[in-house]
């Protein structure tokens, strides 16, 4: 049995260049997949929070029109209703990394505005990375890798070849042209070797012990690509 980290968003809003704050947490898709294939294979989580405080779920990410219609939505529902570590989030200051085989982040727009300078975030990315513990992130998770390379400073997944959520994505989100920074933009400007498969559609890249997903559709194949790293 492994013990996984969840690292969350405790963010409800992320803040578009204007001042604007849209509504917003963690993605219902990308907590739910991983969540029930790691504890279906019989594998510990623990989630942690900055500050921790219990992660909101962007309200969006509930509806039908994202979940494959009803049962799909009342499916990811329950299993966020079922989950006991979504209730109790643990400080991700306190967190220690090799308490852990692996470290996990889900995405929403939430991480772009919390996770993406969170410094006790980019320890834990930092010591996980180094350490050869495996690491997954999907779709806007995937930002909180831009906290491990404050100004001045090489980032430590400089060229790792990586994915996340597309400049394409967030334009047919129509939240691109409103946004002060798009992800894919920054995670190139960074060093990484970023690609992106076709929009919505899964794509997982995997580099050493770096695993990332672009976008909710990818949530599944990222948890079984994890799954074979910790078996």
């Amino acid at each position: 049995m492994a013990r996984i980290l969840f690292v969350m968003t405790a963010s409800r809003h992320w803040t578009l260049a204007d001042g604007t704050e849209h509504p917003t947490g963690f993605w219902a898709e990308e907590f739910a997949a991983p969540y029930r294939a790691f504890v279906e294979a019989g594998h510990e989580i623990v989630v942690a929070t900055p500050g921790g405080v219990v992660p909101p779920v962007d309200q969006v990410s509930l509806s039908p029109d994202v979940n494959g219609g009803l049962e799909g939505a009342r499916a990811v529902a329950a299993t966020l209703e079922a989950a006991p570590e979504l209730r109790h989030p643990i400080t991700l200051e306190s967190v220690d990394v090799s308490a852990y085989d692996a470290v996990f982040y889900p995405g929403g727009h939430g991480p772009m505005e919390d996770l993406s300078r969170d410094a006790d975030s980019a320890r834990v990315l930092g010591e996980a990375l180094e350490s050869g513990r495996t690491v997954g992130l999907v779709c806007h998770g995937v930002a909180a890798l831009l906290a491990t390379a404050p100004t001045g400073a090489a980032a430590p997944f400089a060229g790792y070849r990586l994915t996340g959520f597309s400049r394409a994505e967030e334009e047919q989100t129509g939240l691109a042209a409103r946004a002060e920074w798009v992800l894919e933009d920054r995670l190139a400007a960074l060093g990484a070797s970023y690609s992106a498969g076709e929009p919505w559609a899964p794509y997982v890249v995997v580099d050493r012990n770096l695993y990332t997903g672009q976008n909710p559709a990818s949530s599944a194949a990222l948890a079984a690509e994890l799954l074979k790293a910790l078996a």
